[in-house]
């Protein structure tokens, strides 16, 4: 009698939930066996399929009977079954936590019956929940241990998971090279089980993953494969894949094909609401309409593309579109602009830069096997048949113990002492170094200040010995000439045959004195630029016009190669700079030789030259140039120098946070290099 309400409880429960045959066949079974193991298994395979038809809740009423009678028959291997489904259970729940302490549980339960298979399954769960959780090293020690069981079971389904999940860490930690590889594997496993899905979402990651390894062929053709396995229609995945197809076309410079993709891709996610697919796809199109100078309609591009990505927080996309604002900016004429998006530029990349170093590629080694042995076991069992004999070898056992014990803690105390003994020691070494130190700093301080005032001392000697030398050869041919006219010793024939003369003595004391100041200022400290952003094309316009003369007397082509771009840096000094470039370049070349000028941007910074087809400079001679020491050579038409311009250029460059170099060849003709930042980021690094 009692059987039978049991039955008719169990058909009602039964039927309430499923109509399907094998279940209603084992919920009888169920009732009529007796309460051993086989009641287990059969409790077991009822979860089983309460599982695969989602109907979670009546599995856990099946799970909590079944768990306590496999515990009261001591049966774990039915115990780990339960435990199994329990935390797979809980995870399709959403309840995370719960699910990894029960799939440690059926973890245990399995190694204790042996069951290698069981526990590659377990390990594979626990990694991809470790790894969603971002728990990377413990997500990809339990997915690595299980993959070498699963691979010989060809168990495809649980590799397919078990690889995702790898290269999903591997690629979130940086470690590029290792996602490529289990991607590659999940791709194969696809394709045996014709996992349609599967291959589609693992050709897209290929494909995210080789754009960013710039190397726009192979994700082209990733893409292009998701989308071969995509029904055509299917419109959302293809609104997933099309931005990414058209962005890797576009940086292939393929721009047709580019606009083609992108422009159904913007049609499909504006449809379905994808924000971030739609800001890749703005962001693409707005970087072709700069290129191809289509700039009101790049720039309503990129603006809805911001927009899109602070909303979703793509930084990734974000960053992109701060660069491209900054070229349009640029093209437009509107440097101040371009400037300001340059800077929001390098503080959101140094944010992300910052992420990046956070997440460093990930370096696993597969655990050892655990040591079953267990600390009691290192304790030998007494196994005797007297005990009183047994209890005096535990007493003399532990006699000895606690005479170790003691001993132990004797010579623990001995280096307890000897360790802060030399403690104070170390100190008291430490405390005398320290006065050591301060003292030779002190030393140091004293020789630095008199080597200042020695070179003091020496740029005024310099300076003596400059004006009293060339300033003055220059003012005596002056004044001489002025003497011959006053007195009327000059016809009016040899008065313009000598202007030319009295010119060039004029333009060598001017340049002389402008140098002159510079240097000693830049000698005595008190020379400090104020920088700013400018045109660096403007300034090359107004140095040439001013030298303009001296070409034509020379007989010199100029041939300007300048670009529009901006430096930041002291005006003033750098016309200072070029000046001195190109009046050098003037006074080495002969007749009919050329002097080129030029910009442009390498590493993020400004790079300006002046170049000539000159007399050249050899190696030897290229060591003096920037030195401290004047050195000068006559030029080509015997022009006198100062030797004090090469000097002041390497000095003001250098305050401007730049570099000044030279490469030249004796007959070949020699050019001058100017680096310079573009930006107040690039002269004080801790500026934001």
């Amino acid at each position: 009698m009692k059987r039978l309400l049991v039955l008719i409880f169990l058909l009602s429960f039964a039927f309430g939930f499923s109509q399907d045959e094998e279940l209603e066949s084992l919920t009888i079974q169920l009732a009529y066996q007796d309460p051993d193991s086989s009641k287990v298994n059969t409790s077991v395979s009822i979860i089983k399929l309460l599982f695969e038809s989602k109907d979670y809740n009546k599995a856990l009423k099946f799970v909590q009977q079944s768990e306590k009678l496999a515990k009261e028959l001591k049966y774990n291997k039915g115990l780990a079954e339960i435990t199994y489904y329990k935390a797979k259970i809980h995870n399709q729940e959403g309840n995370t936590a719960k699910a990894i302490n029960e799939f440690k549980n059926a973890k245990t339960l399995y190694t204790s019956v042996r069951d290698t298979l069981s526990v590659a399954k377990v390990n594979s769960n626990l990694g991809i929940l470790e790894i969603e959780k971002g728990n990377y090293k413990d997500g990809l020690s339990h997915a690595l241990s299980a993959i070498k069981e699963l691979e010989k079971r060809e168990l495809f389904d649980e590799l397919s998971k078990n690889y995702e999940s790898l290269a999903n860490a591997y690629q979130t930690s940086g470690n590029i090279e290792k996602a490529i590889t289990y991607n590659l594997k999940k791709l194969d496993v696809d394709n045996r089980i014709n996992n349609t899905k599967g291959l589609i979402s693992t050709n897209k990651n290929l494909g995210d993953i080789y754009i960013k390894k710039q190397n726009y062929n192979q994700a082209i053709s990733y893409y292009e494969s998701a989308l071969g396995y995509a029904n055509p229609n299917e419109e959302k995945l293809r609104a997933n894949i099309l931005p990414y197809l058209g962005k890797a076309y576009l940086m292939d410079k393929d721009y047709s094909t580019s606009t083609k993709y992108l422009a159904e891709s913007v049609n499909l996610n504006r449809r379905f609401e994808n924000k971030i697919e739609l800001s890749v796809a703005l962001n693409s199109l707005g970087e072709i309409n700069i290129e191809q100078k289509r700039l009101k309609t790049a720039e309503a591009q990129l603006q809805e593309a911001a927009n899109l990505s602070r909303v979703t927080n793509n930084d990734e996309e974000l960053l992109r579109n701060y660069k491209l604002m900054q070229t349009l900016e640029s093209d437009k004429g509107n440097f101040e602009g371009a400037y300001t998006w340059q800077k929001e530029y390098y503080k959101l990349k140094e944010k992300l830069d910052q992420e990046k170093a956070k997440n460093n590629p990930i370096v696993v080694i597969e655990p050892a096997e655990e040591d079953a042995a267990n600390i009691e076991n290192l304790i030998p069992t007494i196994t005797s048949e007297d005990d009183l004999v047994s209890k005096k070898k535990l007493d003399k056992f532990k006699l000895i113990f606690y005479a170790l014990l003691a001993a132990f803690a004797i010579v623990l105390t001995f280096f307890v002492l000897f360790y802060l003994k030399r403690n104070n020691r170390l100190k008291y070494t430490r405390e005398l170094e320290a006065k050591n130190k301060k003292i030779e700093l002190q030393n140091e301080a004293i020789l630095e200040q008199s080597k200042h005032l020695e070179n003091i001392n020496k740029v005024k000697d310099k300076l003596f010995s400059i004006v009293s030398h060339d300033l003055k050869d220059s003012l005596t041919s002056t004044k001489g000439f002025i003497d011959l006219l006053k007195e009327g010793q000059l016809t009016q024939d040899e008065f313009h045959s000598l202007l030319p003369e009295l010119s060039e003595n004029a333009n060598n004391a001017s340049l002389l004195l402008f140098n002159l100041l510079n240097w000693s200022k830049s000698q005595m400290q008190s020379l400090e630029p104020k920088p700013s952003l400018f045109d660096i094309k403007e300034v090359f316009i107004e140095k040439t016009k001013l030298m303009d003369q001296k070409f034509e007397a020379k007989g010199v082509k100029l041939v300007d190669n300048t670009l529009r771009d901006f430096v930041y840096a002291d005006r003033s000094m750098i016309e200072i700079v070029i000046q001195n470039l190109l009046a050098n370049a003037v006074k080495f070349c002969n007749t009919g030789d050329t002097i080129s000028i030029s910009n442009q941007i390498s590493n993020g910074k400004a790079i300006l030259s002046v170049a000539d087809t000159g007399i050249g400079i050899s190696k030897e001679d290229q060591g003096k140039l920037f030195g401290n020491n004047t050195f000068t050579t006559r030029g080509t038409n015997k022009e006198k120098g100062t030797g004090l311009g090469l000097t002041i250029c390497r000095e003001l460059v250098e305050l401007n946070k730049g570099t000044i170099w030279v490469e030249s060849a004796p007959n070949v003709g020699s050019t001058f290099y100017v680096e310079l930042p573009k930006s107040k980021s690039d002269q004080d690094p801790g500026a934001t």
